[in-house]
């Protein structure tokens, strides 16, 4: 069997067992246990993709040594250490040979001079590749701290991480603001677009080369572009526009709400520079567009909610666990630029659902397979245009503060709908996107200690049946329990975005930089 050994001991002790010739050795004798081993993160019988980073793992056990066995067929990289971390060269090797099959992950400790081997484990590697970028923010997840953040990139087949954004190059003490919401066009990193607010604000564009910002609000709309979705091929964005705040619980296991008072949906031009309403009623509460991958369906989240005083600024907190968001979808026309009437995709289960006009919605069929008073969030079309993968918690839309929230999938061949169990946690799962070939999706969960979002990396077959989901790989891996800050709005990118932060920084701070988007009633 061929050996590649990796070691986790101090550069002297390394040192000193190269010049010896030693190296470490899988105990020969030793008790065999029943028991899997605990490890962090939990990376047992995960389906991992053939190009990822080394899923490096803790030993959580007391024991004075430990040594840990990857193979496959006649390849082996031996681990010496608390901490298994494979090197990336013989990783690459021996997850090239093992695609389609399994590594088996053999685990030994000792204590006391006494050899314990813990049931193997798999990592059944996939022959699908995973994109080769993501890109998140990471934020504290505090209520005032939250200009210190930044808009980060990391290659998934290496550790490499660089910031896109640091948001401290254009906020201070006296004018703070904050950036959010990054997004690519069909997974491009040369066609990207984010959100500054408050000081500096506007909309950042990152187009075939060309930076600029840009100035969506005029009085014909609610606000700036908020949470976008572009279109798969034309110059077209998205947006949401909201009338958002949030508020602070106090004996509530879900730490803050955040509400829209008001929001609507807008068509961004990017050629022309204009902006048109896509749907405004000021009844319905739309939000988180994303474009079917054909380009000509445009899915969207809309709650029915009429205020019944106006001037009570707080009833939409008051009322929030009245707001229930359903599913819905409007037609488009790329050659006239017009949107259809929307029509009803989900109808997320409520004690008191308001009526819905059969002029203006066509229902597709659904299985009611979730129990009542539910809110659908976050629709995301798969890249094949069959699955629908969306959140669903009790009320609201912002299911990142909220414990009960869940990834659910939609069949859009047959509208039929169910719970992804397979990915679920006891507490939040959150944001998702998928994998530019449809066999991957990472989302933000609160699993791992119910306080911080961690991405988490799942297979999803021809069939949308998920596997069981893996933490992001670390270098070191304690890594996720020494940072105190959050991913959010995990966004997989086929390479990485070459814009600089201090570019970035330069536009942003630029008044000059700024375009104002003309408003039209309606697409030219």
């Amino acid at each position: 069997m061929k050996r590649i050994t990796s070691f986790t001991c101090s550069a002297v002790f390394f040192l000193c067992l190269t010049m010896m010739g030693c190296g470490v050795s899988v105990p020969d004798r030793y008790t065999q246990s029943d028991a899997l081993p605990p490890i962090y993160p939990d990376y047992t019988d995960v389906t991992i993709p053939v190009n990822i980073a080394p899923l490096t793992f803790l030993l959580e056990q007391d024991a004075d040594a430990a040594v840990v066995r990857f193979s496959y067929d006649d390849a082996e990289i031996v681990c010496d250490g608390l901490k298994a971390q494979p090197d990336m060269d013989a990783w690459r090797e021996l997850t090239a040979k093992a695609k389609g099959h399994d590594i088996t992950v053999e685990v030994y400790a000792e204590q006391g001079g006494q050899w314990t081997r813990f049931q193997p484990f798999a990592l059944h590697v996939s022959a699908d590749s995973i994109d080769p970028y993501i890109s998140y923010r990471l934020i504290s997840p505090s209520y005032v701290t939250y200009e210190e953040l930044t808009l980060n990139q990391r290659c998934l087949e290496t550790y490499d991480e660089q910031v896109m954004v640091d948001n401290m190059l254009c906020s201070t003490e006296e004018s703070g603001q904050c950036v959010n919401c990054h997004n690519y066009q069909q997974y491009n990193p040369q066609r990207m677009q984010f959100h500054a607010r408050q000081n500096h604000g506007g909309t950042v564009i990152v187009y075939d080369g060309e930076v600029k910002k840009v100035n969506m609000k005029n009085d014909s709309v609610i606000s700036a572009g908020v949470y976008p979705t572009w279109h798969p091929t034309l110059p077209l964005i998205v947006y949401s526009t909201n009338n958002t705040s949030q508020s602070f619980h106090t004996r509530n296991v879900n730490k803050i709400e955040v509400s829209d008072a008001h929001s609507d949906l807008i068509l961004y031009d990017i050629e022309k520079n204009t902006v048109s309403n896509v749907s405004n009623d000021p009844h319905e509460f739309e939000c988180y567009p994303f474009w079917a991958p054909d380009g000509r369906m445009l899915y969207f989240v809309s709650a029915h909610f009429e205020y019944r005083d106006p001037s009570n600024s707080g009833e939409i907190y008051q009322r929030a666990e009245e707001v229930k968001y359903n599913i819905y979808r409007k037609s488009f026309d790329p050659a006239t630029r017009h949107f259809g009437p929307r029509e009803l995709v989900y109808q997320a289960p409520v004690a008191s659902a308001p009526s819905v006009d059969s002029a203006d919605s066509v229902s597709v069929s659904v299985t009611d397979s979730v129990a009542p008073g539910a809110s659908a969030t976050l629709p995301r079309i798969s890249p094949d245009g069959r699955f629908l993968m969306f959140t669903l918690g009790s009320y609201g839309v912002f299911h990142i503060w909220h414990h009960d929230a869940d990834l659910y999938l939609m069949d859009l061949t047959d509208g039929s709908v169910r719970a992804m169990d397979e990915l679920n946690s006891s507490d939040t799962e959150s944001y998702h996107s998928w994998s530019s070939n449809g066999r991957w999706v990472i989302f933000s969960s609160r699993r791992t200690d119910g306080n911080f979002t961690r991405p988490f990396l799942a297979h999803v077959d021809a069939d949308g049946h998920g596997s069981k989901p893996f933490e992001l790989p670390q270098r070191d891996p304690v890594y996720h329990r020494e940072l105190m800050k959050s991913y959010n709005i995990p966004e997989f990118m086929l390479g990485p975005v070459t814009v600089t932060p201090q570019q970035f920084a330069d536009v942003l701070m630029s008044n000059d930089a700024v375009e104002p988007a003309r408003f039209i009633p309606a697409a030219e």
